[in-house]
Parts: structure tokens; C-alpha cells; sequence
């Protein structure tokens, strides 16, 4: 077997090994407490046609697609790319429920109204609060906008463990602004991992080259400019902030944390 295979099957065993736990278990508290005494913005719902469309487009699908895991995010799951998503993703059952656009507020009130009134999924995998960064919150508020929307699916989803990935790079240099806001999010959010109910991987690194750059060829716009208005006008941008290449660099990390999740369940 080779290096990165006897990796990928470690990586395998260990998430496994964290969920032989008892149900007990799985009805343990957060591990984070909250992260600003700050007034947060409420649960709301998008008003634009497009998250509007994807929304109902979800909460149907949860019903109806046969799943193993929900996929919970923003423009960076809806958009990741079709072709990595069928040969890593899909072998694996995992739905997309990813809406462009997304805030920490948005996905909440998804989880509330309905994307998760189907059969309870073996396992789910959350990546938001990028666009809370963009939108110019502190990383204390970005990251208490993510440990609720963990606490909320840890109240409803008890049996399913939760892939917590940390905010993925933005901005072309490790000094700018967006990057050093992901960066403090994900210290904060990591201290919601237990390697148990909850497990916190941060992958980002494989976006970057050795010095910490995010190329072009990784993302075009380095995710500086995110969606304002365009997704709902213009739908088929989504997805451009990172490349096929940028996907097919995560896709082996997220293969073999999904499969630690799901596996045995």
C-alpha cells in the first residue's frame, strides 16, 4: 500500500475508533461554550429568487434522494466541482446543501424550516461562517454563529456525528485581511471538537502552496469577492471561487474523514 493510502486508512481508523461510543454519548453538551456576549442576527431566510429556489429545491430533496450525509454550507458546497463531487462525493451518499450566499443566520434557519425533515443521515459535514467574515463580522461573532448552528444539530441529529471543517483560505497572501478573519475563526471553532459527537478537521492547507499562497489556479478570485446579488441573476457563477484542481486537492482529506463518520453506521 502506498504512503498516502496507509494515511487515508489511519485517518479511517482513528475517526472510526472516536464512534464507538455509547448513545449516551452522543447526547453529551458542546464542548464550546459561547464565543462573544455580542447580540448575534436572528435565524432569517433569504428573499432573493435564487437561495429562495435552492432552499425549497433542499428541503425536497431531503426527503425524497436517498443520503447517508448532509453536506450543510455556502457557495463553496454548492459550487464544488461536479465532477469531484461524482467520483468522491456521491460514491459515498453525500448530499449537497450548499446555497450561495449563505451567512451563519441563513443556514440556521434552513435547519429550522426544513432541511432536515427527512430521514435522519448517518453523518453531516458543516462548512459556513466565510461569508459572515465577508460580510465584516469579527471572527468572535462568525464563529458563535457556527457553534449554534452546531448546537442545533447536535439537538436534533443526536446519533449523527458532525464533520466540523475549518474556513477555508481566502485572500491571495496570508497577511490579508479575509485570511487572517478564517484564521481566527477557525481557532475559536476548533475548541468545539471532541473527536467524538464533533470532529474538527481544518484542510484548507492543501489550497496553498508552500509559502501559504492561494494561487490563481486554485482560485481565480481568491475568494475576495464574494456573491452580493450575482448567484440570484446569474446562477451559473456559482462555483468559481475555487477551481476543479482546488476540489480535487480536498476531495482525498474529506474521503477519508467521511468515511471515519459513516463508518460501521
Amino acid at each position: 500500500m502506498s504512503l498516502a493510502g496507509r494515511t487515508a486508512l489511519v485517518a479511517v481508523l482513528m475517526v472510526a475508533a472516536v464512534w464507538s461510543e455509547s448513545p449516551a454519548d452522543a447526547q453529551k453538551p458542546l464542548r464550546c461554550g459561547p464565543f462573544t456576549q455580542d447580540t448575534l442576527a436572528a435565524p432569517e431566510p433569504r428573499e432573493a429568487r435564487w437561495p429562495v429556489q435552492r432552499f425549497e429545491s433542499i428541503n425536497a430533496a431531503v426527503k425524497t434522494q436517498p443520503h447517508r450525509v448532509l453536506f450543510l454550507g455556502d457557495s463553496l458546497t454548492e459550487g464544488f466541482d461536479a465532477e469531484v463531487w461524482r467520483q468522491h462525493m456521491a460514491p459515498r451518499g453525500v448530499f449537497n446543501a450548499g446555497v450561495s450566499g449563505d451567512r451563519t443566520e441563513h443556514l440556521l434557519w434552513r435547519l429550522q424550516h426544513g432541511n432536515l425533515a427527512g430521514p435522519p443521515p448517518k453523518a453531516v459535514v458543516l462548512l459556513i461562517g466565510t461569508n459572515d467574515i465577508g460580510h465584516g463580522r469579527s471572527p468572535e461573532a462568525a464563529a458563535e454563529g457556527i457553534r449554534l448552528n452546531l448546537q442545533y444539530l447536535r439537538r436534533h441529529l443526536p446519533q449523527a456525528p458532525i464533520l466540523l471543517l475549518g474556513l477555508w483560505p481566502r485572500d491571495g497572501s496570508p497577511d490579508g485581511r479575509l485570511r487572517r478573519g478564517t484564521v481566527a475563526v477557525n481557532r475559536l471553532i476548533r475548541r468545539c471538537g471532541d473527536d467524538g459527537a464533533v470532529v474538527y478537521a481544518d484542510i484548507g492547507g492543501e489550497l496553498l502552496d508552500p509559502e501559504g499562497q492561494l494561487t490563481p489556479e486554485i482560485s481565480a478570485d481568491w475568494l475576495d469577492y464574494m456573491w452580493g446579488g450575482n448567484p440570484q441573476s446569474n446562477p451559473e457563477l456559482v462555483g468559481s471561487h475555487f477551481s476543479a484542481l482546488g476540489y480535487a486537492r480536498l476531495a482525498p482529506k474529506l474521503d477519508a474523514l467521511i468515511d471515519g463518520l459513516i463508518a460501521g453506521r
